[in-house]
């Protein structure tokens, strides 16, 4: 029998140029058409260009293999430069240690650092999960940010890690997410006036039951005062390497940063706005049902019915082809409960017209069950 009762919103996307948008949850290629390699990231930018560090994960394992460095002027398109650090044997950055979350930052030299953040005037401080990730520090970092001057705050046992921060309009929103090992929970923004505090209560940045719809906060980027974006990992323990990344805008609405779910986004740095595609929605159960797949019923469904039984672990996964064509393998993550939604998106080449559309096709292993199809397309 399942673990547990998953349901997903499974996303088409058909004929969308590579580069142009971002999907939450999908294989980001670079320039050179290879997978981003760059988990737990940080991001810096340098006069018009965005440079992405992070984590290569390539090897499917925890141990470090290179950080990783990629560049943008879009934050869309990324080109893989060379690797901002690489291992030394016989120091605490050889291939037997782990090395994560790298931060850069810009003075008289470089240095990445974990989850630094720069004040004015050259200030730079170094925020970081501390006595076995039950206090959280925001330390002052010296001027060639190799050691730690003084603690400036403490968020007494808050049991947080991965955090990001922003400053806007005068108040700091400090991003992070608890612990629960490679497994999500529901990432908190905490506020205030000064990094030395005192921070507000946590406040969720996303629906609870959610999980920050599978991800952990990696990074925070204020673009101005009306848009950030979130950036997050999608974590895949079993295939660290195949692990993905959630972007979406953040939005001030309610005066407290909100994660803008949507699947399929475009940013327009010049006008420093952003938009979300419209898909065209397909029910599940509309579809013809064959094999042991069944139809379900429960309020958390769009239109209150679902596809379920289309065959267990955390992850599951299943097949999706085009009009008798090829089949696509789709991984499917958990999302926490018999009544949470996730997206997950799948690039499909539609022809105009009408398409058939197959999933789990002769399936044995239990696959997550289908609520519906959303289908963009390029314009």
């Amino acid at each position: 029998m399942p673990f547990l009762l998953i349901c997903f919103l499974v996303l088409a996307v058909s004929l969308v140029t590579e580069g142009t948008v971002i999907v939450p949850g999908a294989t980001w290629t670079d320039t050179a058409g290879n997978v981003i390699q760059a988990h737990g990231g940080g991001f810096l930018k340098v006069g018009s260009t965005y440079y992405w560090y992070g984590e290569d994960k390539s090897l499917n394992s925890a141990l470090f293999h290179a950080v990783s460095c990629y560049t943008s002027t879009d934050l869309t398109t990324w080109t893989r430069q060379n690797d901002a650090l690489t291992p030394i044997a016989g120091t605490n950055i050889s291939t037997s240690n782990i090395v994560e979350r790298p931060k850069a930052m810009v003075q008289l030299s470089a240095g990445l650092k974990n989850n630094g953040y720069r004040e004015a005037a050259q200030t730079t401080y170094l925020l970081y999960a501390s006595d076995n990730n039950q206090n959280f520090k925001i330390s002052k970092l010296d001027a060639d940010y190799y050691g730690v001057l003084s603690q400036t705050g403490v968020l007494t046992a808050s049991t947080l890690e991965a955090p990001g921060i922003i400053k806007r309009n005068g108040i700091y929103y400090l991003f992070a997410s608890h612990t629960s090992g490679w497994d999500p929970n529901p990432n908190k923004v905490f506020t205030a006036t000064s990094l030395a505090g005192p921070w507000s209560t946590q406040a969720d940045i996303a629906p609870s039951a959610t999980r920050t719809y599978f991800s952990q906060n990696t990074f925070d980027m204020l673009i101005n005062n009306n848009l950030a974006i979130y950036m997050g990992d999608r974590w895949r323990p079993s295939l660290l390497g195949s692990s993905r990344y959630i972007w979406f805008p953040l939005s001030w609405s309610t005066g407290i940063p909100q994660i803008v779910h949507t699947d399929v986004w475009s940013i327009d740095l010049s006008s420093g706005t952003y938009t979300t595609a419209a898909g065209v929605s397909y029910e599940a159960e509309s579809g013809t049902i064959s094999g042991s797949a069944t139809i379900l019923s429960d309020t958390s469904f769009s239109g209150g019915k679902a596809v379920g039984y289309l065959g267990d672990s955390a992850w599951r996964n299943t097949t999706v082809s085009v009009n008798g064509g090829a089949s696509v393998l789709v991984d499917q993550p958990n999302t926490g409960g018999g009544h949470v939604i996730l997206s997950v998106p799948v690039k499909l080449t539609l022809r105009s017209g009408a398409n058939s559309i197959t999933f789990s096709a002769g399936q044995s292993n239990y696959a997550a069950d289908l609520d519906k199809i959303i289908v963009y397309t390029a314009t």
